[in-house]
């Protein structure tokens, strides 16, 4: 016989498996170009599943791209958020905007973010001034360097 109290598997609370974000989609018109876009933004390696989504494989989170028959219509209620170094934002954004994306100023024009939209027009956002620390971007820089 043990000390340890008896259980009531009755009364014990039924598990719950907690999800884990497999991937962002993104529905386009061209998922091979919207891709490509993305992969020299933010690196990473691009794949074709066989139902023909495109893949970017190496972030933190997979990006697929899916060829959808409509076009975007309104602001999209998700987005990016993409943080860069205080002193890297504007070589981000020229860089972003060399590689086909347009800046968002009519969704927002401050200092703190700048609002960008892809080839395609779903929005993403550079991010540097919305709480990040120093120790966040030396720790993003050392990631990003391998």
């Amino acid at each position: 016989m043990t000390d340890e109290p008896m259980r009531d598997p009755s009364r014990e609370a039924p598990y719950h498996p907690v999800p884990v974000i497999d991937a962002v989609a993104f529905d386009c018109a061209d998922p091979v170009r919207l891709g490509q876009f993305w992969q020299s933004l933010l690196g990473g390696e691009l794949r074709r599943d066989q139902y023909g989504v495109t893949e970017l494989h190496g972030g933190r989170v997979r990006l697929d791209f899916a060829r959808v028959p409509d076009e975007k219509q309104v602001k999209n209620r998700l987005h990016l958020d993409l943080h860069v170094p205080p002193d890297a934002k504007d070589q981000a954004i020229a860089n972003a905007l060399r590689l086909g994306a347009s800046r968002a100023d009519d969704i927002y024009a401050g200092d703190r973010w700048q609002v960008m939209r892809d080839p395609e027009g779903n929005e993403f956002c550079f991010v540097w001034g919305a709480g990040a620390s120093p120790t966040e971007d030396l720790n993003l820089q050392n990631a990003a360097d391998g």
